[in-house]
C-alpha cells in the first residue's frame, strides 16, 4: 500500500471519483471562480483553526484558574 492509498482511503475515494468530483465542480463555478472558491475555502479553514485553539487556550486559562487555588489549598494543608 502506497502513501498515496493511505490519504484515499479516509474517505473511500478513488482517483476516478475525485476527477469527477473536480469536474463537476468546475462545470458549476468556471475555471475563473476556481482560485477565488479556493482562497475563500483557506480561509475559512484558517479562521476555523484559529478558533479551535483561542477555544482551547481560554478552556486551559479557565481550568489553570480553577487548580490554582485548590493546590495551594493542598500546600497549605500539608
Amino acid at each position: 500500500m502506497t502513501n498515496v492509498d493511505v490519504n484515499y482511503a479516509m474517505f473511500n475515494l478513488g482517483t476516478g471519483e475525485l476527477i469527477l468530483i473536480f469536474l463537476v465542480i468546475l462545470l458549476l463555478f468556471g475555471a475563473k471562480r476556481l482560485p477565488e472558491l479556493a482562497r475563500g475555502l483557506g480561509k475559512g479553514i484558517n479562521e476555523f483553526k484559529d478558533a479551535v485553539e483561542t477555544s482551547k487556550k481560554e478552556i486551559m486559562d479557565a481550568k489553570d484558574s480553577v487548580d490554582a487555588p485548590m493546590e495551594k489549598k493542598a500546600e497549605d494543608e500539608s
